[in-house]
């Protein structure tokens, strides 16, 4: 069982402080918490990251990841380049229908405006818009170890394989595609072609952020310094967990539609879903993980909405019932998602006005990205 400040509640002002303290010195950390004891590096200091298209996202992408990013947005020093993308040849790694990819890439652009991210402060564009990445990606290959490559998770994951499943098995050969394999390389190519020096990604993918790390120290061992080491910014906020399954983290891949909340969910959705979240027969309210993980889930969505530890909430509730508790839940996400989801309708129904944000992104990212491409191929001799 984890510490309940681990889990929850005070961590967000305690982060947002730590930001602000170390980009106002001018650090290359972003956080205290998250300082590097590494040299500082002569490199602007560069914020990226980027999220798969799959629609729009649900209320787990929004509190662990995207509200995180608005939060940098507004608190780092003004020198800091900010770049975000939806990327979409990742998307690719499992096969997809064209029309419903096009969709989902518009829905997830649009939500990343909708949520705060600023087109006039952050760059936002979509990855197969800007060519140096796959061009990366490719030279990258050159350096890149395929033993390392071997023994990452997510391949095993996304084919459903043991942890230990190994190249060496014909059948985990027949399954594997080059793209699912190297997944990893295109990863780092996103993050060094822009000269990222941090990214925020949760626990469950530093392993992804070490091997870009490693593979920009093994090209710049080869071809010098053209590469920072990019440092992870592992968001404060903890993973949302089902409303069906609360020892699952809440995904769109469940089957049933009711375990996960829509940043665009009608509040008629919201009380539908927050209703028949799975909780337990015990009486009362108490905040145990382990015991009570779909009571505490509960507890948990409230205190990333309002700040409260989930001692606090637990406290709060000490005379109510379960009932109670879930209307309270429901109110605390329409409340926070009205503005979110009035905005990603506005913005969806004007098309033309999407694309040239997206536009401007991507040719703003297509600047920088050759500033690093023409080094690296300077350097290669290219």
């Amino acid at each position: 069982m984890h510490a309940i400040s681990r889990r929850c509640g005070q961590c967000f002002a305690t982060s947002r402080a730590t930001i602000k303290a170390a980009t106002d010195s001018k650090t290359t950390s972003c956080s205290k918490r998250w300082q590097s004891s590494q040299p500082a590096q002569p490199f602007r200091t560069t914020i990226f990251s980027g999220i798969q298209p799959t629609g729009v996202p649900h209320l787990g992408n929004y509190l662990g990841a995207l509200r995180e990013w608005v939060k940098l947005q507004d608190t780092v020093t003004k020198d800091t380049k900010l770049i975000f993308s939806i990327v979409d040849l990742h998307a690719l790694t499992v096969p997809q229908e064209r029309a419903r990819l096009r969709s989902w890439r518009k829905e997830a652009f649009a939500t990343l405006i909708a949520v705060g991210l600023d087109p006039n402060r952050s760059t936002l564009f979509y990855q197969s818009s800007v060519h140096q990445h796959a061009e990366l990606f490719w030279l990258l290959s050159t350096v890149a170890s395929t033993g390392y490559l071997s023994r990452m998770t997510q391949w095993k994951s996304k084919l459903q394989l043991p942890e230990d499943a190994n190249l060496e098995n014909a059948d985990v050969r027949s399954k594997l595609r080059l793209g699912l394999f190297s997944y990893p390389v295109l990863q780092a190519a996103d993050i060094l072609v822009h000269r990222a020096t941090h990214v925020p990604v949760g626990e469950d993918q530093r392993q992804h952020l070490e091997f870009s790390r490693y593979t920009a120290n093994s090209f710049n061992h080869l071809y010098g310094s053209i590469f920072p080491s990019p440092e992870a910014l592992i968001s404060p906020a903890k993973r949302v967990m089902s409303l069906k399954e609360p020892t699952l983290k809440m995904s769109k891949s469940h089957v049933d539609e009711r375990s996960r909340i829509i940043l665009t969910d009608s509040p008629d959705d919201i009380r539908r879903k927050v209703k028949v979240a799975l909780t337990d027969s015990e009486p009362g309210i108490s905040y145990d993980p382990v015991r009570r993980p779909g009571v505490s889930n509960l507890i948990e969505i409230i205190s990333h909405l309002d700040g409260r530890s989930c001692r606090e909430i637990t406290q709060s509730y000490e005379s109510a019932n379960l009932r109670a508790l879930k209307s309270d839940v429901a109110d605390r996400i329409i409340e926070v998602l009205a503005p979110i989801r009035d905005k990603y309708y506005s913005l969806m129904a004007n098309s033309a006005h999407l694309d040239a944000i997206a536009e401007q992104g991507a040719q703003n990212a297509r600047a920088n990205a050759e500033i690093t491409m023409n080094k690296v191929r300077k350097a290669m001799g290219l």
